[in-house]
Formats: structure tokens, C-alpha cells, sequence
């Protein structure tokens, strides 16, 4: 393990990333957005033959499937290669924020939580649960996942993607100060 990164990446570096990536795929004039890998694959699977809506020419969505395998690979490479074995840098403010909560902030990793979000907590299982069904509902009612509209869609200037985040932070904010303290209070 390569041990030369003592805290997550700079958030700048990720967005001069996403930032080519972005300008790459509007020059060869596709929409950046990964939701639509879902679609993909139920028409990979046949879903085309009994509803019209997974009918795309996998042909031209070769590039996405590819594009989420890269997602997947250099998650893997920077999780077990790249990681830090120290924990996440978090804001005194924030850890005594969640020490309100009961919440440890410095246990795991840092980034959440493991008493909360673990898959042996039946607890834990039905909020990863829930929350995967609230997000592929919005994602399918908004016609678009948050990077799709919030990356490509505004940079595009679609009235649909500036209402749609508008959306997304909506329910962000409403998720954090209402409904986060009721289920973790």
C-alpha cells in the first residue's frame, strides 16, 4: 500500500477532473450523467423486448458502461492503494455537532458513521435501503441523476437541470436538519 496520503484529495482536483471530462463528452457531444447505466443494463438484459423505454442502441452507450467500469476500477485503485490509514480530518465543530447526536465522528474512517450505516445493523440495512429506492425515484422522476443535471445540464443552460437541482438541494437541506435528526435521534 502506497502510504504517501495523509488525508482525502483536495476537493479541487476531482473538479478539474470532472471539469475535462465534462468539457470532453459536450465536445463529442454526449451528456455526462450515470444514471442512465441503469437503463442500459436492464436493455442488456432484454427490458427493450417488453417496454419501449429501455429501447436504446447499446451500440452508442458503449462509452458509458465503460466510462462507470473506470468509476469502479479507480475507486478500488484509490481505496486500496491510495488510502490513508489515518482518519479523516473532520471540524471540531462538526464532531461535537454529532456527539449531540450520540454519533462518533472518529470512529471507522471518518467519513460515516459504522454504528449507523453497516449492513449487519437491520437498522442501518433499511436506511441503505430506503435511501437507494428515494434516489432512483427522484433520479427516474427528475429524468436525470445529480451529476447529469448539476454537471452537464446547466452547463448546457436547461431550464429542466437549474429547477431540478434546485430540487436536489432542496431536499438535501431538508434531509439534513429535519429528517437526519429523526432517524438518528
Amino acid at each position: 500500500m502506497i502510504e504517501f496520503i495523509s488525508q482525502p484529495w483536495h476537493w479541487a482536483v476531482g473538479g478539474v477532473f470532472l471539469a475535462l471530462v465534462s468539457f470532453l463528452l459536450t465536445w463529442l457531444g454526449r451528456m455526462f450523467g450515470i444514471s442512465s447505466i441503469f437503463r442500459n443494463i436492464c436493455a442488456m438484459v432484454g427490458a427493450g423486448d417488453r417496454f419501449s423505454y429501455f429501447k436504446v442502441n447499446l451500440k452508442e452507450e458503449r462509452w458509458r458502461l465503460l466510462f462507470v467500469f473506470g468509476i469502479i476500477v479507480g475507486g478500488y485503485i484509490a481505496a486500496h492503494y491510495l488510502a490513508s490509514p489515518e482518519p479523516v480530518a473532520i471540524s471540531p465543530k462538526t464532531v461535537a455537532h454529532l456527539q449531540e447526536w450520540n454519533i462518533d465522528a472518529r470512529e471507522g474512517d471518518g467519513f460515516l458513521p459504522v454504528s449507523i450505516f453497516n449492513f449487519s445493523n437491520p437498522y442501518g440495512i433499511l436506511l441503505a435501503v430506503l435511501g437507494g429506492f428515494l434516489v432512483g425515484f427522484g433520479t427516474r422522476y427528475a429524468d436525470g441523476c445529480t451529476s447529469g443535471h448539476a454537471m452537464t445540464g446547466l452547463s448546457h443552460l436547461q431550464v429542466q437541470s437549474f429547477i431540478a437541482v434546485i430540487g436536489f438541494f432542496i431536499g438535501g437541506l431538508i434531509m439534513t436538519w429535519i429528517l437526519l435528526p429523526i432517524l438518528i435521534g
